[in-house]
């Protein structure tokens, strides 16, 4: 494939890209069929960028996630200053970094996996229907994810010596290591200040750099530090420390009451328990309590027969590669660690396994590399509970459909269904092996593949499409024309009510964010809460506030669109 050929097809997908991100802007997340989006979070995430152009200053209360995320609170903050304050500009900045994301993963994987694979990573991107609606949505899941992309696809190019798109006809345009790698390490640190969840990216490209050094330095030929490839991981280790120095400088220290706050006591500290049965049904919850990998199965099957196949020639792999592999091991380890309560956790998954998949459908086109046919029976044993945690997160992906958001039958019978196929599998060893490993498939399969991937997401966005409301954003209209600009009032649906309109929302969290006066604020004479489906149903604290005010009476009732019903009703209360 010509390179003129890759970006007119490339051009073409970031338009497919560009319109399912912008399409409906305001429209609710979608309610009928969740993805994990809680819509009032919105509003509360973007409340510094918000405060700073409604009312000049960044902090104005006790709720200050600037301290959490400066990134992302800067980029919404260039929103709302070129556009205005509202909910299409509050998801500009997502919708943005989302399509930066496909480009990036595109010439990533071009680089590194050929043009062909790069297209396939980039359409499967584009259209990925957990993916497009989380970058619909104004929180830092979308920019976070995005910069790890960027990160990753820096570090790809610059150990691959030359980007996707150059001329067949003219002498390769070869791309220096320094920028590119300064750009890698940049990019992952950008991405942990976005969201602190992204620390185990930080630790995974550097420590990707180190084993490229260590890999590179142990070969013969030329002088190592010649390679690209140690070029490559020398300046993003450079750009790792260098964008470090100049947060702890520039941000962390100035701020450490606050960022240890945000970042260590409220995001830590508050967490899920630490304990070993907590971590074992955290592993177990992975493929059972949402979605995502159910939503895009063949992606998630392609992508983890090409992080196992990664584990036959992890030495022979390419860096940009063994990163894959290291995004997804460290990231897994990161959610036993911390939550996989919310489904927010998974979407940083989305563009590896789609990378994976790229590089298996249209470079590799068999399931597993050849070098899987040299690995005996007896290696196979030692990796045993690594194919039974890969099989469970395929099998129990499927299985868990008839008992849909019940954990207990789901995580039996994917336990069953995985030990089930690990089982055949070793039993049947040589001849299984060298069947997934030999004759590739033809490329119009692989195209086939990707177009039933393609056509199931654009089904579901379409039916979505359909059924989509608009309940939130006049919500937050409606509230603006009930109340002055600049009226205090209560809660955090109050900072979720808050972008089509001029309120000054005081948030209350659960031991942090106005907290602590949250019963005794007489200037505060407003409250917005849900009541149904319940009173409160936005995080019970709020019943603290109203308990202190007896005599408390809802003023106006309107409708909004959270839950499976898309019928709730949220509530203006007057305090006494």
């Amino acid at each position: 494939m010509s390179g003129r050929r890759f970006l007119a097809l490339l051009f073409a997908i970031v338009v497919v890209a560009v319109v399912l991100r912008g399409l409906f802007p305001t429209a609710d997340a979608p309610w009928h069929a969740p993805v994990g989006i809680t819509w009032h979070d919105e509003g509360p995430w973007v409340h510094n960028a918000r405060n700073r152009v409604l009312f000049g200053a960044w902090s104005l209360d006790r709720w200050n996630p600037m301290y959490l995320t400066p990134v992302f609170t800067g980029l919404e903050y260039a929103s709302f200053a070129a556009f205005g304050v509202g909910t299409w500009q509050a998801r500009l900045v997502s919708e943005g970094m989302g399509t930066i994301s496909v480009i990036a993963l595109a010439l990533g994987v071009a680089a590194i996996a050929g043009r062909r694979a790069g297209l396939i990573a980039a359409v499967l991107l584009a259209t990925n229907y957990v993916y497009v609606m989380w970058n619909r949505a104004a929180l830092m899941e979308a920019t976070m994810t995005a910069f790890m992309v960027v990160a990753w696809s820096a570090y790809a190019i610059a150990g691959h010596g030359r980007v996707a798109v150059e001329s067949d006809s003219s002498p390769h345009f070869h791309m220096t290591s320094a920028p590119l790698g300064l750009v890698a390490g940049t990019a992952a640190w950008f991405a942990f200040f976005t969201k602190a969840a992204a620390a185990f990216f930080v630790g995974a490209i550097g420590l990707e750099a180190l084993v490229t050094l260590w890999l590179v330095g142990r070969g013969e030929g030329r002088a190592w530090w010649q390679d690209s490839r140690a070029k490559a991981a020398l300046w993003t280790i450079a750009g790792l420390t260098a964008a470090a120095l100049i947060a702890l400088a520039v941000f962390v220290i100035p701020y450490w009451q606050e960022f240890r706050f945000y970042n260590w006591q409220m995001s830590v500290t508050r967490k899920p328990a630490y304990t070993v049965k907590a971590f074992l049904d955290r592993l177990s919850w992975i493929p059972i309590i949402h979605d995502v990998f159910t939503r895009q199965w063949l992606v998630t099957l392609f992508g983890i027969c090409g992080a196992l196949g990664l584990l036959t020639r992890w030495r022979t792999a390419t860096p940009a590669e063994r990163l894959l592999g290291l995004w997804i091991g460290l990231g897994v380890a990161e959610l036993i660690a911390h939550d996989v309560g919310n489904e927010r956790r998974f979407i940083f998954f989305i563009p590896a396994l789609v990378a994976l998949a790229g590089i298996v459908l249209g470079r590799d086109r068999r399931l597993l590399p050849t070098e899987a046919g040299l690995i005996s029976r007896r290696q196979a044993l030692l990796a045993t509970p690594l194919l039974l945690f890969a099989a469970y997160i395929v099998t129990g992906a499927i299985v868990r459909i008839p008992f849909i958001y019940q954990v207990r039958p789901g995580v039996y019978l994917g336990a069953i269904a995985a030990v089930l196929v690990v089982a055949f599998l070793l039993l049947n060893w040589p001849r299984i092996v060298a069947w997934l490993s030999s004759a590739r498939w033809p490329l119009a399969s692989s195209v086939v593949l990707t177009g039933v991937v393609v056509a199931g997401d654009l089904t579901q966005f379409a039916q979505w499409a359909v059924l989509r409301t608009y309940e939130n954003v006049h919500a937050s209209r409606l509230v603006g024309e009930w109340l002055p600009p600049g009226t205090l009032v209560h809660g955090k649906l109050a900072n979720g009510l808050a972008l089509e309109n001029r309120i000054r929302p005081v948030f209350v969290g659960r031991g942090f964010g106005n907290y602590e006066d949250r019963t005794r604020r007489p200037d505060i004479r407003y409250v917005l809460t849900y009541v149904e489906p319940r009173l409160g149903y936005e995080g019970s604290v709020i019943l603290d506030v109203l308990d202190a005010h007896p005599g408390w009476r809802v003023i106006r009732e309107f409708d909004v669109a959270e839950t499976a019903q898309g019928h709730d009703r949220a509530a203006l209360i007057r305090k006494p």
